[in-house]
């Protein structure tokens, strides 16, 4: 029997990313059930936007050299 998935929140980037890869390389191979294939669809799809949400929080924080000053990237609001 598989371990039950983590929630998509709780996971950091880079194991979110990971478990990403592994679903689209399963998805590709085409010998998944169609309910397996359904499901990993949308775990691909929670995964994939926790992976947008985390880089793009990660963007809003980068720093940019201004003159010769370095400063944070203004918070992007939503």
């Amino acid at each position: 029997m598989p371990k039950p998935a983590s929630p998509v929140a709780d996971l950091p980037f880079e194991k979110a990313l990971e478990e990403l890869e592994t679903l689209v390389a399963r998805m590709e191979d085409g010998k998944l059930p169609l309910e397996e294939s359904l499901a990993a669809y949308q775990r691909g799809a929670e995964l994939l936007r926790h992976c947008e949400g985390k880089l793009s929080a990660a963007q809003a924080r980068i720093s940019v050299l201004e003159g010769e000053v370095l400063k944070d990237l203004p918070a992007a609001e939503s």
